[in-house]
């Protein structure tokens, strides 16, 4: 008897109404179905490999179980029981699949010890599709950078996605038909719980636990909790859950804030004409960071079965993260001391970089901020319904909204003047030798500048979607599916308010300090004998002294910087077929999905009717734009014999750019006098995708697996640097800023994963995966976020009522995007962390988890490793806790 296919996934890719490589590929593998077709009964289910949390060797058996049925690429996370999962958000419990990479940060706030973003195959986390049940999650980030100018990506937050609420988490790595398109190199769905799966009419789960950094030496309560209930007939059923974090962070950090080529007509380089083009550092900074975060938030589940052909469900999440901060930076200023008509009393260059000099007068300053009302946040409510008309027709549906923002309010900027002398030292990737002989580093000098103020994003989604399925049975042809998926889709990035010198501020004391300094083991971590003797204002400090009429503008309307802002809202409209296809030791699908696109961009122009803001007069246009994508999808597995499995996909993919990219809006950074700039005629990211893969169940419990892919990027997003002539309201004149923007090119990505898994000894277990991943722009130049190698190592022992597991990740270096005008590469990274379990009995758990046990160094570097970027030390971080059911 022939079982109903229910493709996992698939790569979706986009394309026009001619006949591509990719539709051609497509027609011949289903062509090739036909020819291999016989009429008799074969297996076919979802691919998946999984690493289920309760019980790791049943857990492996599960996921074996999976990836051998299955007909498409994917991996798979299970968590069976409430707060299981071995991490401690979504991107923690997937980093160690294959294929999958993780970074802890969107863009412009540097690397932290938590991981927030995911990407698939050495690919940008934007050019992945993240869902929540098979629709769309909003998403909203705490850090100002990420809120307007050229970091509002398409990426989701995970750090809003707190393991516990989780049932497990489907890495959809090649395209059916039937998956909502968006994903060039796939698709991640967070799969939640529904109160009908449940075994017991009442199920009661909590955890409780305390989470201690090194760093910060602070230690934090966290707690988590559901109650599902159903009734006897499994006819009704409620389920609620909640869950309260917090944490403490510290980051010490020296940050290389860009890199600015030496203009011929300054002094240093008419005095020293070797020196003209070679690239001065921007800034290097001395960063003291530290963070309370909060993350609160719950969901909610209402299914309801009046008869056994329906089923009705209501379900809602919300996460907040609360994120306030501070970050005191002194910085050096080499670039700014030689356009201050400064000329080194000594110098070296190295590979055109000034890797050392010596100056008579720094043109540097401190940076003092502090953000008390910066979070995120994020919620959805999801209607849905599964409908048997008939034995062999049933339909589905999805209605919904997400809603999500990033803000930061109150925020308070304050710069203090420096003096003295200034002395640096690059030291490749150890951080740069710094000292300001004559100087003060100790006690806070005049006010230099003055800032902060309020901005936002808001990212907004209206969904509905209507599926059905009809069971066919007839041959070759088990079933096939259709459907047809309507979208609304906005984004904004907001910055109404940024404030700048009051009426008497630049003249006043500026704000009390209470006499501290940076931490004694600051930077220790970093290596390099990084100096201490570094003053720091309390927050409450310079709130207060910000709130003192006078000392910062408090015209809203003068203080507008329209010049970040932009809007932009994007309308699907998609419809798709797919036939699933059964035969003698195959099973597979193909099938079209045909989506158009309507975009609307609101950008603000220098030039134009609005006057009364300081940035500049300017007007609103708004840019009109459609597009259609046609892609086709194809999927085959063969079971060769019983225990080889082999694997084949082909797709047309498509995603659309980050939205900061369409924006258009031109956002500036006064002091460093770079910037990035959008681009409202951007075209989406299309590709042409290829993969094979064979698996060998050589044991129980056991596999080995090899695939290769590749994806032919016939358009993609990338970034070049171009010099252009804006207003600079600090110093009152034009000035020439480097502005980083975008453009559309092609590249290709192609590579090799390889997995294996297996108990060994009894009660222990191995778990190892390898990805190599080669993402290049058809210039030579690179694919953002994309590692050569990663790969993970996983040890695992469990018996009588104890386990424990050890992991390993580790990812080469990669590109991750260009920061005030310069490359920003992370270098080579690894982490190793570790989980232990007793189970006291049946009602309660004792759980012990560390990461970041090595206490890894974050290091990034701009376009070589003579030119540093920043070091990040955050800590190792510990949870002890006690996990209950009943």
């Amino acid at each position: 008897m022939k079982r109903n296919l229910t493709p996992a996934a698939a790569v979706v890719k986009s394309g026009s109404r001619s006949r591509t490589p990719i539709a051609t590929a497509v027609a011949v593998m289903v062509a090739g179905m036909a020819f291999s077709a016989q009429a008799q009964e074969a297996p076919a289910d979802d691919v998946s490999t999984v690493v289920t949390v309760t019980g790791v060797r049943a857990s492996l058996e599960k996921s074996l179980k999976q990836k051998r049925n299955a007909d498409s690429v994917v991996e798979v996370v299970t968590a069976e029981d409430i707060g299981k999962m071995p991490d401690r958000n979504v991107a923690d419990a997937i980093q160690r699949l294959p294929g999958v990479n993780t970074q802890s940060s969107a863009g412009g706030e540097g690397g932290f010890g938590e991981n927030d973003r995911v990407s698939l195959r050495g690919t940008s986390p934007s050019l992945q599709q993240t869902l929540f049940n098979g629709h769309a999650i909003s998403t909203g980030d705490w850090f100002v950078l990420n809120q307007f100018g050229g970091n509002v990506g398409r990426s989701s937050s995970f750090s809003l996605l707190p393991s516990e609420l989780v049932s497990s988490v489907v890495v959809k790595k090649s395209a059916t038909a039937d998956l909502v398109e968006g994903g060039v190199s796939g698709a991640i769905d967070v799969i939640t719980r529904r109160p009908l799966e449940f075994k017991n009419k009442l199920t009661a789960e909590g955890s409780i636990q305390a989470n201690y950094n090194d760093l910060s030496e602070k230690t934090q309560p966290q707690f988590s909790g559901m109650v599902n209930w159903k009734n006897d007939d499994n006819t009704l059923g409620i389920m609620v859950q909640g869950f309260s974090q917090k944490s403490e962070v510290r980051r010490d950090g020296q940050e290389i804030l860009g890199y600015t080529a030496i203009a011929a007509d300054k002094a240093a380089a008419k005095a020293h004409p070797d020196l003209v083009g070679v690239l001065a550092p921007t800034f290097i900074g001395a960063s003291f960071f530290q963070q309370k975060k909060t993350r609160e938030g719950g969901a909610f589940d209402v299914e309801f079965k009046p008869n056994k052909d329906l089923t009705l469900d209501l379900n809602g999440f919300y996460s907040q993260l609360k994120a306030p901060h501070s970050n005191t930076n002194h910085l050096a200023a080499p670039s700014g001391s030689i356009n201050a008509g400064m000329v080194p009393t000594s110098y070296t260059v190295r590979n055109n970089t000034l890797v050392a000099a010596n100056f008579t007068k720094n043109a540097g300053e401190v940076d003092n901020i502090y953000r008390p009302d910066a979070g995120g946040e994020t919620y959805y409510l999801d209607f849905n319904f599964k409908y048997r008309a008939s034995k062999d027709l049933t339909f589905t549906g999805k209605l919904g909204k997400t809603h999500g923002v990033g803000y930061d309010r109150d925020d308070v900027y304050y710069q203090n003047k420096v003096d003295g002398g200034m002395n640096y030292a690059l030291n490749g990737m150890s951080p740069a030798t710094v000292a300001y002989p004559g100087g003060t580093t100790t006690a806070p000098l005049g006010t230099a500048w003055i800032g902060g103020g309020e901005s936002q994003s808001v990212d907004k989604e209206l969904y509905t979607q209507i599926d059905g399925e009809l069971r066919l049975s007839s041959g070759i042809w088990d079933s096939i599916k259709f459907g047809a998926r309507f979208t609304d889709h906005k984004r904004t990035a907001e910055h109404p308010f940024e404030t700048g010198p009051g009426a008497t501020g630049l003249d006043s004391a500026g704000p009390i300090w209470n006499g501290t300094l940076y931490p004694g083991n600051f930077a220790s971590n970093l290596g390099g004998n990084l100096p201490t003797n570094y003053f720091r204002y309390d927050g409450d400090a310079l709130a207060k002294w910000a709130a003192i009429p006078g000392n910062r503008n408090p015209d809203r309307v003068a203080r507008h910087n329209w010049r970040d802002e932009f809007k932009l809202q994007e309308k699907t409209q998609a419809v798709y077929g797919m036939a699933n296809l059964a035969g003698d030791n195959w099973s597979g699908n193909f099938g079209v999905r045909a989506v158009h696109t309507k975009q609307s961009t609101t950008v603000n122009s220098s030039g134009g009717p609005i006057t009364g803001s300081a940035f500049g007069a300017y007007s609103q246009n708004t840019y009109d734009r459609s597009y259609n994508d046609f892609l086709p999808s194809a999927n085959i597995k063969f079971d060769v014999n019983r225990d080889l499995v082999v694997r084949a996909a082909l797709a047309k993919t498509i995603a659309r750019p980050d939205y900061s990219a369409l924006g258009g809006a031109v956002s500036l950074n006064e002091d460093s006098l770079s910037g990035t700039k959008g681009n409202i005629n951007l075209n989406p990211v299309r590709s042409n995708n290829a993969e094979v893969s064979a698996e060998w169940y050589f044991a129980p419990k056991s596999a080995v697996s090899a695939g290769i892919f590749y994806m032919d990027l016939n358009s993609i997003v990338a970034q070049r640097n171009i010099n252009a002539t804006y207003f600079n309201t600090k110093v009152g004149a034009d000035r020439v800023f480097q502005v980083t923007e975008s453009y559309n090119t092609k590249g290709k990505n192609k590579g090799v994963e390889l997995s294996y898994q297996q108990p060994v000894f009894g009660d222990f277990g191995v778990l190892a995966n390898y990805t190599y991943a080669d993402g290049k722009l058809n210039d030579g130049s690179e694919l953002l976020n994309a590692s050569k190698n990663t790969y993970n190592l996983t040890a695992f022992y469990e018996a009588h009522g104890f386990s424990a597991r050890l992991a390993y990740n580790y990812r080469s270096a990669y590109k991750a995007g260009v920061d005030r005008g310069a490359s920003q590469h992370v270098d080579d990274s690894s982490t190793l962390a570790g989980s232990l379990n007793y189970k006291i009995n049946e009602h309660f758990t004792i759980t012990f988890d560390a990461l970041n046990l090595t206490n890894e160094t974050i290091k990034m570097y701009a376009e070589n490793k003579d030119q540093p970027r920043a070091f990040y030390s955050n800590g190792r971080t510990f949870y002890l806790g006690l996990r209950g059911k009943l």
